[in-house]
């Protein structure tokens, strides 16, 4: 199994990495747009138009990927991003609410 795709229960995600990963603002659009969609939505990364370079972008998504924030799955010619609500809501109950109600910056 891929490291994108491994199993993590809620004790896996660090606080450090979690909150490392947040302090970014467009990492943070990303999560806060993921926590506003329905339970099981799956985006691509091109689906949240940040305005920077498609390197960093990917630098983005693996930062969020690897502090156990979200899932990627490869699908074909693209990759699906889903958050991992469930994992976090159980670690950190309340952390999504707020950042869904986060006003962008």
């Amino acid at each position: 199994m891929a490291e994108k795709d491994r199993k993590l229960e809620p004790v896996d995600l660090d606080l450090g990495k979690v909150l490392t990963a947040l302090a970014d603002p467009y990492r943070r659009r990303v999560i806060r747009e993921l926590a506003r969609a329905g339970m099981g939505t799956e985006r691509t990364c091109a689906s949240f138009q940040l305005p920077v370079s498609k390197a960093t972008v990917t630098h983005h998504f693996r930062v969020l990927r690897e502090a156990g924030l979200i899932r990627q799955v490869d699908r074909g010619n693209s990759r699906t991003t889903a958050l991992r609500r469930e994992e976090i809501d159980t670690r950190f109950p309340g952390l999504l609410p707020l950042i869904a109600e986060e006003t962008s910056p």
